[in-house]
């Protein structure tokens, strides 16, 4: 990311044939709509405080279920918040399905929001970036979402969200800092993607003792998909020294602090750093740098399988790692320098770390067999990442070479 939190994207990329100009980099970085990312500050007052710099008046909570009933979070931020908090949904379940969306779109139009701000993990992010676009679109219904939702890479045109979106993550997945959101078809089984400069939130607030209610599984395995972010920025063949820095210092930070955060849940020093890590895992991909083959199988196997996307990377990146590095064996020396094993193999060096976390290792510890296999590839062919992976993926036969790895 940005010193000052902003996201960026890379446009007009490889143009050095047209240029002829060869081996020079060529794009353009542009920064986007995230104002703020604000860090080590308890989250009550900083949610606070970005509501009096905003002018904001009318806050609509989405929050964690378990955060509401199990904790007092987010009573302390209602008490903080007095006449301002508009209203409360806690309602949204993983993979931010359609219907849910819709569910908090209604309730938040009901109470007059200005604000949307969500304490949560990604699903409760992504669904609050949904409900900014519907709110501005006029979508009341499930069916509506398809008129704002991305066809075949492609955004259609349509109303800029008026009420934006602060975010307080509890995992560290890293959505928190996209202008993405991943929205499930729960009738055809699949993570559909809406996208809009102004669906980021204007402001992030990283605070690393929210997140100590966090699961240990839950946290430690969406770490494993912000390494996946840093993983696959790294190896694309459409990456750039700009986020480059970003993905190697990510990485580093990341592999550091997750055993950290394992041996002692209580350490909020590991947790900071593996929210910045986090931060910084985006920076890739917010500067235009495609993710690969691991993020292409992991929305299928969230969407149809209901497998958490933490864990979709813990299986699926060290074998996309092995059946990539035929083409790409240098840049995977970077991955695995930076996890502090310069000159191993780096998808050796992913599955270590993902088993030394406890986390899942195959397709079988999520209970997706080799029936599934031929269905997978078909859909995943149909992903915007697949087409992207570094060694060219030009069938779903090879997609199931793949699978076949993390049997």
């Amino acid at each position: 990311m940005t010193g000052a939190g902003g996201s960026a994207r890379l446009v007009s990329q490889e143009q050095d044939q047209l240029s002829g100009r060869t081996g020079v980099h060529q794009g353009r970085v542009v920064f986007g709509a995230i104002e703020e990312v604000v860090f080590g500050h308890p989250a009550t007052e900083a949610i606070v405080a970005q509501m009096d710099r905003l002018g904001t008046h009318r806050a609509f909570l989405m929050v964690s279920g378990t955060l509401n009933r199990q904790t007092d979070e987010i009573e302390k931020i209602k008490q903080a918040l007095g006449s301002r908090c508009a209203g409360l949904f806690d309602a949204m379940p993983a993979h931010t399905p359609r219907e849910a969306v819709i569910a908090a779109t209604n309730a938040a139009r009901e109470a007059g929001a200005d604000l949307i701000v969500t304490v949560g993990g990604g699903s409760i992010t992504d669904g609050a970036k949904a409900v900014q676009l519907c709110l501005a679109n006029g979508i009341t219904d499930v069916d509506g979402i398809e008129r704002i939702r991305v066809h075949k890479g492609t955004a259609p045109e349509m109303n800029a969200p008026t009420v934006r979106q602060v975010s307080v993550p509890t995992t560290i997945a890293g959505g928190e800092f996209s202008a993405i959101a991943g929205v499930t078809d729960r009738t055809a089984h699949m993570k559909q993607m809406l996208r809009h400069p102004l669906a980021v939130p204007r402001a992030t607030i990283l605070d690393p003792a929210i997140t100590v209610h966090t699961p240990e599984w839950l946290f430690l395995s969406t770490g494993i998909r912000a390494i996946d972010h840093c993983v696959e920025a790294i190896c694309s063949r459409e990456t750039h020294p700009y986020a480059d820095a970003q993905s190697v210092k990510g990485l580093a930070m990341l592999a550091d602090a997750l055993p950290r955060v394992k041996a002692d849940p209580a350490d909020l020093d590991a947790r900071m750093d593996a929210q910045i890590g986090t931060w910084l895992s985006m920076g890739a991909l917010a500067a235009g740098v495609p993710m690969g083959a691991s993020h292409g199988i992991g929305y299928v196997l969230g969407a149809a399988f209901d497998v958490p996307h933490g864990y979709t990377s813990c299986i699926m990146l060290p074998a996309v790692m092995r059946w990539n590095a035929r083409d790409n064996a240098e840049r995977q020396m970077i991955v695995a320098a930076a996890m502090g094993f310069p000159g191993h193999a780096a998808a050796d060096v992913l599955d270590a770390f993902i088993r030394s976390l406890g986390m899942p290792r195959s397709l079988a510890d999520v209970r997706v067999s080799p029936e599934h296999f031929d269905d997978i590839a078909e859909q995943a062919m149909r992903t915007n990442w697949i087409p992207r992976n570094p060694r060219k993926i030009e069938s779903a036969a090879q997609v199931r070479e793949i699978l076949l790895l993390a049997a």
